[in-house]
């Protein structure tokens, strides 16, 4: 990922495009009042912590702002500004449980105010630019790591729950006329889910959104996870986002449903994990991106996601 120059004194701090979009999409008039508070919100974090600010990371997330600071003793960290509604997911607790264990280092936080100092990573290399094969061979490593109990009376929701609210959404969106082909497969998504959700095989901490681009290029370790969405459940369920990794890739290949097919059974076999469970959980998980992406009004991601959830 390239970065923007850096700001001069008294110059707008200018989001990512990335960032922009994301926002008005998913969060409306709320995420374009947080966007016009971020210049505030950067000084007061970097007054807070005696940080210097030196350059935006960009394209950036979808849900936060990440700008490239030193510390009062020159030594480099990332500060990283939640939206508001990505508060609600308590990713400094898992950082801080993680310990820097296959993620990056949580070295403060402002919780209330949606802020984090990071360890700094190298924010331009992910998994993602190495070949497929070594990328899901590092991403197994990484994310094996993360795979903990919470602790007693951790703060963390359970797959349970979010996919209970994520189902209730799908529902809701078989009323929508864009939806209206995909009924079908929404039905099996659903039933799917229920099915999965009612008898789960563990309860681990889990990333939550783990795939090859939550995954950069360290000093004190060559790969390490970023930006969870920490939940608590089972294994399968933290997969099921890195098996449709570089997905427009494998829809332009022949036999694009069996090289799926294949990756499902790859990945669970190598991490010890029921492959029919992240089947299902890879199909529900699909669908649901799938039907945001058509309720959003990106037909073309939305149609890619459903045909590729229908392969398996």
């Amino acid at each position: 990922m390239a970065s923007a120059a850096r700001p001069d004194a008294g110059t707008p701090l200018e989001p990512p495009q990335r960032l922009v979009r994301a926002l008005a999409e998913e969060y409306g008039d709320a995420g374009k009042e947080w966007l016009q508070e971020l210049p505030e919100l950067v000084q007061e974090a970097l007054a807070r912590w005696d940080l210097t600010l030196e350059r935006v990371q960009a394209p950036g997330g979808r849900s936060s702002l990440v700008v490239l600071v030193q510390r009062a003793d020159g030594s480099p960290a990332a500060l990283k500004l939640l939206a508001p509604g990505a508060r609600s997911r308590p990713e400094h607790a898992a950082l801080a449980h993680w310990d820097g264990r296959g993620a990056v280092r949580l070295l403060d936080a402002d919780p209330e105010a949606g802020a984090l100092l990071l360890e700094r990573l190298h924010g331009e290399v992910s998994l993602s630019s190495l070949p497929e094969a070594k990328a899901q061979l590092e991403a197994a490593g990484t994310v094996r790591k993360l795979w903990v109990p919470p602790g007693e009376h951790h703060p963390f929701e359970s797959v349970a729950d979010r996919t209970a609210r994520v189902a209730q959404a799908l529902r809701a969106a078989l009323e929508d006329p864009a939806v209206e082909g995909a009924a079908p497969l929404v039905e099996d998504a659903l039933a799917v889910r229920d099915a999965l959700a009612a008898a789960p095989p563990e309860v681990l901490l889990l990333h939550g959104r783990f795939r090859q681009g939550k995954v950069l290029a360290a000093e004190r370790a060559p790969w390490l996870a970023v930006g969870p969405q920490p939940v608590v459940g089972e294994r399968a369920y933290d997969l099921a986002r890195l098996v449709r990794d570089r997905l427009e890739d494998l829809v332009a290949s022949p036999g694009g449903a069996s090289a799926a097919r294949r990756r499902v059974a790859k990945l669970a076999d190598s991490l010890d994990v029921d492959r029919e469970r992240l089947r299902g959980w890879t199909v529900f998980r699909a669908i649901e991106s799938g039907v945001r992406a058509l309720t959003a009004g990106r037909p073309q991601d939305g149609e890619l996601l459903l045909e590729f959830a229908a392969w398996l």
